[in-house]
């Protein structure tokens, strides 16, 4: 293990969580190596104290250069263990994890054994499943650039591999190495590397632009003239360069620096990028690419701003439970910034794509032709830990529709996703916790969106699941996006996480405030008590019973309604005018629930998403003199 370090802080807990999972390895397996770029910040010392008592350990102290590379390379030089896995100081390990990677690189005689990572972001389909000679293209190698993998040592000492002091240098190490290995292996699970946020990118045009041309050096050198070259020069073109001409990045810019990478890609894509490759990106990038190669750059960042907003839509339909397993329905499709439908060109039998500026004359027929893609798209869904990121595609059964409005056709993919919280971690049992619900478009672009809660209402109902039997709660977060959690920590945080379906009713002098409970054990629920606590003022509070109704388990929630007496004028014990925040208690403990109440002058009460602190009167008219 060769581990990267430059000042992660004296008391910084995402290091101490990476030396730990280090020291958690058999010392008499594997050797752990730091490779320290002059910390000034105490790391020194402690990685000392670490090696006096851990004979498996070792510490570089290295001249300062400002980057990992130095130290991976003279970690790598001193390393003896047959494989060499390379870390940063803020990633961390999972318990086991190094034994069943290294376990499997031996059993596949994998030159490069790539392990399951936990990431920021959309899961990756590289680690949809196990490969023991996985394809640089069709498994999607290209997506996972990090060094975070087994590599053999000898493999790499023979061909000479290590890091060069340029810029995307992590980027070209593993592709020279996925390149040469003659055998890449995957892991799809476990877990194995918990991935803090890398090395960013370079932010100045020309850096970024050379070490791009480093990577398409490297691909000219070890591959032949043909599709394949030109398939991985267009990802990493699309990826690398024409990601930079879109978005907020680009049209933020200032024009001097719009004129300059303009002009670095269109001279980088005139050496490197022939125009029979531009099949190989996606259609709107294809656009991109005809505008850099005719430099029209004003009509660049006309295409930018006119795409900006376009994005994923889904829109649920139906949550149902059959038996233990929960079923989604959705529709999803491509929407522009005002939330109106993509609509495509039919032209001679044909699906063309019709760019927001340029009209048809900007693509030629066979480059605006979508209609491969529009069969082969399909919808995916996936789950996602947002405290550890991990994440799990689900099984979708999906198909597009094709509405035809004279020669306009607009897609839309519908479908259903099946969640069988015993076997969606790749076979295995999901862990407990709240699991968010995902969904993305391949062949789209953007690519992907939460799950949103509809207008009418959703069936919330909980059930017991799997062996041993666990409760499992479809739920909405406080941004109306639809989750999923797997044994809530209570009975009254089971009701907490669907709390945004509350609603209210006045009658004769008292609020009704009824919400949906997921599930009532068999025995009955406990007693619980409803809390509303006034926000800013005196803070009142109000408590009151709370009765509990059951429901029909997978197919009716039950119900949780608290009578609290309401009074236009404030008093103790009743509600009065403000804003007032809700809690459920339960043996002295209390949960908040995930809205508010707010009561008006007149008595009248509405349900409120989301409840902040507000100042009041005398402070908000004190921010107004002030100018704050």
């Amino acid at each position: 293990m060769v581990v990267s370090v430059r000042n992660p802080g004296p008391s910084d807990d995402s290091f101490d969580a990476c030396v730990r999972s280090l020291l958690e390895l058999p010392p008499d397996e594997y050797e752990v190596i730091f490779a320290d770029d002059r910390s000034t910040d105490g790391t020194k010392e402690r990685l000392e104290t670490v090696a006096m008592v851990r004979p498996n350990v070792r510490v570089l102290h290295l001249e300062h250069t400002g980057t990992p590379w130095a130290g991976r390379n003279a970690g790598l030089t001193v390393a003896c263990g047959d494989y060499v896995f390379f870390m940063h100081a803020h990633d961390r390990l999972e318990p086991g994890s190094m034994a069943k990677m290294h376990a499997k690189a031996v059993e596949t005689d994998a030159d490069v054994l790539v392990g399951r990572l936990a990431v920021d972001g959309p899961p990756l389909s590289v680690f949809s499943r196990n490969r023991d000679r996985a394809d640089l293209l069709r498994d999607r190698l290209l997506t996972v650039p990090t060094a975070h993998k087994l590599f053999r040592r000898d493999f790499l000492v023979d061909y000479q591999l290590g890091f060069a002091d340029r810029p995307l240098a992590e980027h070209a190490f593993v592709l020279r190495a996925y390149l040469a290995a003659k055998v890449v292996a995957i892991l799809a699970e476990p877990v194995c590397c918990h991935l803090a946020p890398g090395e960013p990118e370079p932010e100045d045009p020309r850096k970024l632009v050379a070490g791009l041309r480093d990577l398409m050096d490297i691909v000219e050198a070890m591959t032949q003239p043909g599709p394949q070259r030109d398939r991985i020069n267009a990802f990493l073109f699309r990826m690398l360069g024409l990601r930079r001409l879109s978005g907020t990045r680009f049209t933020g810019a200032s024009p001097e620096r719009r004129r300059v990478i303009c002009a670095l890609l269109r001279e980088l894509a005139a050496d490197r990028f022939p125009e029979r490759a531009d099949r190989y990106l996606p259609v709107h990038q294809r656009a991109a690419m005809a505008l850099l190669r005719a430099g029209r750059q004003s009509e660049l960042t006309d295409l930018a701003w006119e795409s900006k907003g376009t994005r994923l839509q889904a829109r649920l339909s139906d949550v149902r439970w059959d038996a233990s397993v929960l079923t989604l329905s959705l529709a999803v499709e491509l929407v522009r910034a005002d939330g109106s439908p993509l609509w495509f060109r039919l032209f001679d039998g044909r699906l063309l794509w019709t760019p927001p500026i340029g009209g048809d004359s900007l693509l030629t027929p066979e480059l605006a032709d979508v209609t491969e893609t529009a069969a082969n798209a399909r919808m995916e869904l996936y789950i996602r830990n947002p405290d550890t990121g991990v994440t799990y595609f689900l099984p979708v059964t999906s198909e597009v529709e094709q509405t035809a409005a004279g020669e306009r056709v607009r897609l839309r993919a519908v479908g259903a996703a099946r969640l069988d919280v015993a076997t969606a971690a790749l076979g295995n049992p999901l862990e407990p916790g709240v699991w968010e619900v995902h969904v993305r478009m391949r062949g789209a672009q953007p690519g992907r969106s939460r799950v949103g809660r509809p207008d009418s209402g959703i069936n919330v109902a909980g059930v017991l699941a799997d062996h041993p039997q666990r409760l499992v709660v479809p739920c909405w977060s406080e941004q109306g996006e639809l989750s999923v959690c797997v044994e809530p920590r209570s009975f009254p945080e089971s009701i907490a996480l669907v709390s945004p379906g509350a609603s209210v009713v006045r009658r004769d002098g008292f609020v009704y405030v009824a919400m949906p409970v997921p599930y009532v054990p068999p025995s009955g629920g406990p007693m619980l008590e409803l809390v509303l606590r006034q926000r800013g003022g005196r803070r009142r509070a109000v408590t009151v019973p709370a009765l509990v109704e059951p429901g029909v388990p997978g197919r009716l929630a039950g119900q949780l309604v608290a009578k609290v007496p309401v009074r236009r004028l404030r008093g103790d014990g009743v509600l009065g005018p403000g804003a007032w925040q809700p809690q459920l208690r339960m043996d002295d403990k209390p949960v908040d629930l995930r809205f508010g109440l707010e009561v008006s002058r007149n008595g009248k009460v509405r349900v409120q998403p989301v409840l902040v602190d507000r100042p009041s009167w005398l402070r908000r008219v004190a921010r107004r003199l002030l100018g704050r």
